[in-house]
Order: structure tokens, then sequence, then C-alpha cells
């Protein structure tokens, strides 16, 4: 079930070196992340699975050992999602001995190409057949960065890139099969607001973006899963909301868990909603 969650947007710039000048700008943001992975491990779970916006060529399973890099942005830096594979033991299951597939949670959509399903998704999430060679999608190498910065050590980490159009009952319906996958889960989920909130914005400005963030931050720091689920996917897109689907997966897990929700940070610094907010 689900004991934890936290949630995190995953703009580059939360990464010092590619910030630069702009990162003590950020300082606060990076604090309130900090803050909410270690209610993350408070939480004592068995498992931690990071989702995250991704393409719909780079969605799937990603297992612990994973490596991200910024060299896109460029900066030299490379992280790792959780421990190397064999490391201290380590592997990218939790105390089930099943990965993130093991309960079938991509099995309605792995077939389906309209949603960029990755045909290697169902294979074995063991770390042949190249799965750790795989890199991290940006949003996941984000997540990476900032557990490695929190020194995570709690759980076993898996990571789960999600296509943004993944459609509403489709993220309700995996967030259910996750929450079920081990005794003690928590999410650590990756995603920004809207991308149109003023006239810098990356998506100029929207005037319907101010009300959708606000809601999404209300939903998020109250922990409530129906308003959560019912945000519009279109109107998401229209905005640039990259976290609309992660936040709709959380939804689903957090259905009657009976969790706290508290919103820890909300601001639009660079005209782009960026929320950090635990459930406990």
């Amino acid at each position: 079930m689900l004991v934890a969650a936290a949630v995190c947007p995953c703009p580059p710039l939360l990464v010092p070196e590619i910030a630069a000048g702009a990162a003590p700008e950020l300082a606060p943001l990076r604090d309130a992340c900090s803050d909410a992975i270690s209610v993350l491990a408070a939480a004592r779970p068995d498992r931690l699975i990071v989702l995250g916006p991704a393409a719909p060529d780079a969605d799937g399973t990603y297992p612990s050992g994973s490596a991200g890099s910024f060299r896109g942005y460029g900066v030299d830096v490379t992280v790792r999602l959780g421990a190397r594979p064999g490391a201290d033991g380590a592997t990218g299951h939790g105390a089930t001995g099943q990965g993130v597939t093991g309960h079938g949670a991509r099995s309605a959509e792995a077939d389906d190409a309209e949603h960029g399903a990755n045909p290697e998704y169902g294979a074995d999430p063991e770390y042949g057949a190249g799965w750790a060679e795989r890199e991290l999608p940006s949003s996941l190498a984000i997540a990476a960065w900032l557990l490695e910065r929190a020194r995570w050590s709690a759980a076993p980490v898996e990571g789960l890139g999600l296509a943004e159009t993944l459609a509403v009952d489709r993220c309700t319906a995996l967030g259910r099969e996750l929450a079920r996958s081990a005794d003690r889960v928590a999410l650590l989920i990756s995603g920004d607001g809207s991308a149109r909130r003023t006239l810098k914005a990356p998506g100029y400005l929207d005037e319907r973006a101010a009300a959708c963030d606000a809601e999404v931050a209300r939903a998020l720091g109250t922990a409530d899963t129906t308003a959560l689920s019912e945000l519009d996917p279109h109107l998401a897109q229209d905005l640039l909301m990259s976290g609309r689907a992660c936040w709709q997966v959380l939804a689903g897990a957090g259905d009657g868990a009976g969790l706290r929700g508290a919103l820890l940070y909300d601001e639009a610094p660079y005209g782009v909603g960026y929320f950090v907010a635990t459930w406990s």
C-alpha cells in the first residue's frame, strides 16, 4: 500500500551547475525538495518508485543503477537512480522481490502504441538486456540528483517514465497497481505545473494557467485524489503542464490510503509552476 509520497518539480535549473548564477534563487525550492524526500525516508518504505514525464521513446521502467546525464545542458554531471546494481547487495526490487512491472503495472497499455508504449516495457527488469544502459529521461535524472543530494538509502529505488499523453484511466489504474506492489510503497513524483504563467514563460501567457495551477497546488496540498483524477488532460496539454499524468498516477495510488497532504512550495519562477508537496 502507499505509505508516503513526495511531489517535486523537475526543472534542470534545480542542479546548481546548470543554474550557474541563478542557483541561489532556487535554493528554497531545493530545500523544500529535500524536506519532502525526508518525509519519504521517515515512512520506512519497502520500495521507492520514482515517476516522471518522458518522451514516447523514453517511457517505461528504469531499474536501480540506471544513469542520467546533464551534458545536454552543458555540464558534465552524471547521476544514477539509486545504488548501482549489485552494490552493497542492492537491487532494483523491493522487499517483495518484484519490480515495477511485477504486478502488471503497465500491462493495460503495453501494446498501445497510441500512448508511446515501449516494446521492452514488459520485459524482465533484471539487469540483463541492457536495461541499466538506457539513459534516464530528464525528469528522472533530476529526481535521481535530488535523491543523491539527500543521500537516499531508505529503500531500493526504481524509475518509471510516463508519456504525458497517457489517458486518465490508465494513470489511475497504474497508480492502484503500484500501491499494491509491496507492503509499504513510497512514490517520488516529478513534474511541473503550467509553463504559461507569465508573458516571459516558455509558452507565453495563458490566462487559464494561474487558476489551473492553483487547483493543482490545493489538491496536492490536501491529498485530494478526486480533484487530481479530474484534471483535464487536454487543458494540461494546452498549458504545457508536464506533471498531469504523474499526478493522476499518484491519485490512483493514494485513493483510500488515508494520507494527509502538506504543500511545502508553490511558486512560478521563470513563469513555470513548481510545487513541492508531501503525502504521509
